[in-house]
């Protein structure tokens, strides 16, 4: 239900447990509805499934109200916690010396909030944040950007992220047509005036099935479902819950 195993739910509570300021439940006053365990499984399993949080409540036996105060008060706490998992600018640079890596961007869905055009994907046909993931050839992700708006293109995504500076650290990089112009290795665009030819279909062809592997990549990494369907949580909560999706997938791939 939360994503993790016993093991790594343990190894997760003794981080958050460590930083918080004062313990999950003081032993005074009116107790906590539920222990910090319970809560991080309320709070991880929410960002893994991405239910209704009324749907949610009747899973725990508890009320809508109490499952969102969960949500918002323990998430944060797992981006934390999760912090030294997501790999930095710093370390993918280093991960990506000399190899030759995968580059694609992907859209995580919010709904559509009226005051907010900006999260409109042209390229999608619907609103959300644009993420960047690098990997290497054989799927492994190696970066993951901070999201951006969803109406920036992949170009101006790269740009305005860390991950134009890790690539340049890179021998090369291999991405798709929406990365046309960087330098990188990509897809040879239909001339108007002709078709293309033999040769430039077999190029197109391996160059897609080299970018196989970091779309597996993106789809394992949204089986953080809060990155995959609609974000229903206020806006002003998303970079933090995307924070902490990120931290889990990249927490979870490392347990040791």
């Amino acid at each position: 239900m939360s994503g993790l195993g016993s093991e790594q739910l343990d190894k997760l509570e003794r981080r958050i447990a460590e930083s918080l300021e004062e313990p999950w439940d003081k032993g005074i006053g009116c107790p906590k509805e539920f222990t910090l365990r319970e809560a991080i499984i309320i709070a991880s399993g929410y960002a893994r499934q991405n239910i209704i949080q009324q749907v949610w409540a009747e899973i725990f036996d508890t009320s809508q109200p109490t499952i969102s105060r969960i949500i918002t008060t323990v998430t944060p706490l797992i981006e934390k916690a999760t912090a030294q998992d997501r790999p930095s600018a710093e370390d993918a640079k280093a991960a990506v010396r000399g190899q030759t890596v995968l580059l694609d961007g992907f859209l995580a869905p919010t709904w559509s909030w009226r005051d907010t055009p900006e999260l409109w994907s042209g390229k999608h046909k619907t609103t959300g944040f644009n993420g960047q993931a690098i990997a290497n050839l054989h799927g492994d992700l190696i970066f993951v950007s901070e999201p951006v708006t969803g109406h920036n293109h992949d170009m101006t995504a790269l740009t305005e992220t860390d991950t134009a500076d890790i690539i340049a650290s890179a021998f090369s990089g291999i991405a798709d047509k929406g990365y046309q112009g960087s330098g990188y290795i990509t897809p040879i665009k239909k001339p108007r005036h002709r078709k293309l030819l033999d040769w430039e279909k077999e190029f197109n062809a391996n160059v897609s099935r080299l970018r196989a592997p970091v779309e597996r990549a993106i789809a394992h990494l949204k089986s953080w479902r809060i990155l995959h369907t609609d974000y229903r949580r206020p806006l002003r909560t998303y970079v933090t819950s995307y924070r902490a999706a990120v931290g889990l997938y990249f927490f979870k791939l490392n347990f040791e």
